[in-house]
Parts: C-alpha cells; structure tokens; sequence
C-alpha cells in the first residue's frame, strides 16, 4: 500500500518525507487555504520539488472547458503532478480529454460505486473515495472501498483506489486488509500507526534495565 500524506502544509509534508515512508502527497483547497497559501502554482511547484512521488493538485473549475485549460495548466507544472478532478459529469468528461493526452488524474468526492466505475472507464489514475465523510453521516465509508476493489478486480480496471478522508489508524488497517491502493491521511494519522502502549513500555523498561546495568559495573 502507498502512503500519501493529505496536506498543504510544507513543514508536515517535509516531516513526513522524512521518515522515508511516504509515496505522495494530495491538496485541496481547503487545505490550501488552511495554510494560507496565496500562489498556487508556485506551492505545488514547492511541494513537487519535496517529494519523488505523486502530488495530486486540485482544480476549482467546474465547467468543461474550463476544466481542460486550468488542468493543463497544473498538469505543466512538474512531472509529479496529477490534476484533481471532481466527480461531476463535466469532471468525468474532462478526466476522458486527459486521459488521451496523458495527463494523470486523480478523480475526487467519491461517495458511491457507480461513481467510482464511471470514473474508471473515463481513465482516471486514482478515484478518491471519501470514507470518513461517509463514517459522518451513518453510512458505512470502508464498505465503499471493498465495494470500488471488488468491481475494479471483476473487470481488470487499472484505476488505483485512493482511500481518501481517514481518520485514524484503523481506517488505514481496514483499508490496507481490503485491498485498497493508497491511504491519503493527515501528518497525525500517519504518526498515530507507530504507536503502542507496549511498545513505548517496553523501551521505558529496557532503557532503564540499561541503565542499573551501568550503574552496576562503575
């Protein structure tokens, strides 16, 4: 499984390429605007330059053509960047244009199978299914990321499955045990999978153990 990191933020994603374990990265302009960033284009540039992996840039545009010129536009940025799309029937259409001209897309706000499916036939890269957001509203988030893994292994589709809006730890236990492609999580999920009680109790004992053991031989 590859390991994004779901953030705009230049000091969390250089703290997360540094425990040599991360694959990418994904923004959005939420997170963008979290951190106050006041040029795009020169911020994904930055980000691309951090990491060796896939930064998924979002467009704002919500009409086709639009869609196309802000695309090509993010997509000439770097060699890493694969441009957000939303999944709106403008969105999938734009995903299709891409796709014939090879540029990679990561196709975002997935909250069904029957999205996730036509978003695969136009060629999107990546489908971003939102399990957290759905967790939120009484529905059943890891259920649509064993649905969208079982329907692209039943037809061979190459679309990468991008478990997106994780919460905690499990979400990436049960996503990873399921079979998606990539986990997207925040600076504090991915810290949060080395943690264990007994893992912290144990080096407290040892290096204490350690320590008497010193002590004894002055």
């Amino acid at each position: 499984m590859k390991f994004f990191i779901d953030s705009a933020d230049l000091n969390e994603i250089k703290e997360a390429e540094a425990m040599g374990v991360l694959d990418g990265v994904t923004t959005n302009p939420s997170l963008c605007m979290k951190v106050g960033v006041t040029d795009f284009d020169k911020h994904i540039k930055e980000i691309c330059s951090i990491v060796d992996g896939d930064v998924s840039a979002e467009v704002v545009s919500t009409k086709y053509e639009e869609i196309l010129e802000e695309g090509r536009r993010i997509a000439a940025l770097a060699d890493n960047v694969v441009v957000k799309v939303p999944l709106i029937k403008d969105g999938i259409k734009a995903i299709k244009t891409f796709t014939e001209e090879g540029i990679r897309t990561n196709c975002t706000l997935c909250f069904s199978p029957t999205q996730a499916l036509i978003a695969a036939k136009a060629g999107a890269t990546y489908i971003s299914p939102f399990l957290g957001r759905l967790d939120d509203v009484s529905h059943d988030g890891m259920q649509l990321i064993e649905d969208i893994v079982t329907i692209y292994t039943n037809y061979g589709l190459q679309t990468e499955v991008l478990a997106a809006s994780i919460r905690h730890p499990m979400h990436v236990v049960e996503a990873a045990r399921i079979g998606a492609d990539v986990c997207t999580m925040p600076l504090s999920v991915m810290e949060g999978l080395l943690k264990h009680p007994l893992t912290d109790n144990g080096l407290k004992r040892f290096l204490e153990d350690w320590d008497k053991l010193q002590r004894s031989l002055k």
